[in-house]
């Protein structure tokens, strides 16, 4: 029996609305199995060393945007145990979204579509089953979440989803 999960999403907000959302996709178990940070390098930026299933994320996200053309995917950084994404909802594909819980939003489609090819890419399951989103709400906060996404790599051993036993050397 699994603990009942807290609804962290807007209840007010329609999910298949034009706009820009901020996601989280963390791995199963949060283990770090997506990338390794092994160094830094130009302007003491972090190196960035993809594992197989960091290769198959980035390839699957760079070719989302065809199957979801009224999505734009601005920013994203892939870390060794979780996704960060910025994307945009060009225009809502079929209607608004009438359950509480938008499992049928553009939203969730798109980030189904991702973790099932993902998924059957890698040979097993990368994924946790819920993934975190936010609703951008003006322009400051969209900077504010472009500079996160940015410094995230820098600031990975600050980052409240770091693991003390990640690959990262």
């Amino acid at each position: 029996m699994h603990p009942e999960r807290k609804n962290i999403r807007l209840s007010s907000h329609d999910y298949n609305r034009p706009g820009y959302y901020f996601i989280t996709v963390c791995t199963k178990e949060k283990k770090p199995i997506l990338c390794r940070i092994v160094g830094t390098g130009v302007l003491d930026g972090p190196i960035m060393e993809y594992t197989k299933a960091g290769i198959i994320s980035h390839r699957q996200l760079e070719a989302m945007t065809s199957f979801y053309e009224h999505i734009r995917l601005e920013k994203y950084v892939i870390m060794p145990n979780h996704i960060h994404l910025l994307i945009y909802v060009c225009a809502a594909e079929n209607g608004p979204s009438r359950r509480p819980v938008p499992t049928d939003s553009a939203i969730s489609r798109f980030i189904g579509t991702f973790k099932r090819f993902t998924n059957k890419d890698a040979g097993y399951a990368l994924w946790q089953a819920r993934s975190y989103d936010h609703v951008v709400r003006d322009e400051h906060d969209f900077q504010r979440i472009w500079k996160y996404i940015d410094d995230n790599p820098a600031k990975w051993a600050e980052d409240s989803l770091y693991c003390a036993d990640d690959m990262s050397v």
